[in-house]
């Protein structure tokens, strides 16, 4: 079994995957806190809360498998290397299990704030629909000759699909209404950090090992971290320089759900009349 040839690399490695841990779970919050203050969910997209649970349960069926199930080590090692680390680490299975519980708890929030006129599209529920039906398949298909890493990594590929297309509704959202307001920056923030320290932390292993194979070995977890960084990068520059706030409305002049103008245009022109 591979084992680390330097010291400080597997403390770096580890410090990083935990940092990528810590910045991913807590980008959750954010957004959660911020439902939660204005008892309203407007501004945020609900395709992409949706989506994002079929991602990240997907995710999490493919880390813990990898982690604790030695059938799909055993092969995975057949087809990559008897000497190959395991591309899976324990931050990865906690932050799984954590971004599923708290997409669900977002939900939950959405259930019961104030949505406005907004909703599930029927695009996303048919894309869910098709992705677990997709899975399904696939587990049949490899019950008879046991291929479990080929079955992981069926759901480790459709994680990525859904890490793509999740942050799409958002994007366009923010583009129709040229307005970030309601959707957390704070979130997208950590979330830029996570990507960063979790493709560091993939590097410093195939450093150590003189080997690249864990970034197409677990070519999910190297998808995520470079689709994330592009789509973070993309939802700053929507805040902080296509829609910053001092070019939307004023406060005073849109309620706190972001959903209308307290007053029209015409009053608000009598009124500097005045």
């Amino acid at each position: 079994m591979a084992s680390w040839n330097s010291i400080p690399l597997e403390v770096l490695y580890t410090t990083l995957g935990w940092i990528a841990f810590f910045s991913w779970s807590i980008s959750f919050y954010p957004q959660v806190i911020l439902n939660f203050k204005r008892k309203s969910v407007v501004g945020l997209n609900f395709d992409f809360v949706v989506l994002n649970l079929t991602k990240h349960s997907s995710y999490l069926i493919y880390n813990a498998s990898m982690f604790f199930s030695f059938a799909v080590q055993k092969q995975y090692r057949e087809k990559y290397g008897l000497n190959e680390m395991i591309p899976v680490a324990a931050n990865d299975v906690a932050f799984s299990i954590h971004a599923v519980l708290l997409t669900a708890f977002t939900l939950l929030q959405i259930a019961i704030y104030d949505r406005g006129n907004q909703k599930v599209s029927r695009t996303s529920i048919g894309i869910v629909c098709v992705a677990w039906l997709t899975v399904a398949v696939c587990v049949f298909v490899a019950l008879p000759s046991h291929s479990w890493l080929w079955l992981i990594s069926c759901f480790n590929t459709l994680q990525v699909v859904m890490t793509v297309i999740k942050y799409i509704p958002q994007a366009i959202m923010n583009f129709k209404r040229k307005s970030t307001i309601g959707f957390s920056i704070g979130n997208i923030l950590l979330d830029l950090l996570g990507g960063v320290t979790n493709y560091g932390q993939m590097a410093v292993q195939s450093i150590d090992q003189n080997s690249w194979v864990n970034f197409y070995g677990n070519i999910g977890k190297t998808l995520l971290s470079l689709v994330s960084i592009f789509f973070d990068i993309l939802f700053i520059l929507q805040h902080y320089v296509l829609y910053p706030a001092w070019k939307n409305v004023t406060s005073r002049d849109v309620d706190v759900t972001g959903k209308k103008p307290l007053l029209k245009s015409s009053d608000h022109e009598n009124k500097e009349d005045v």
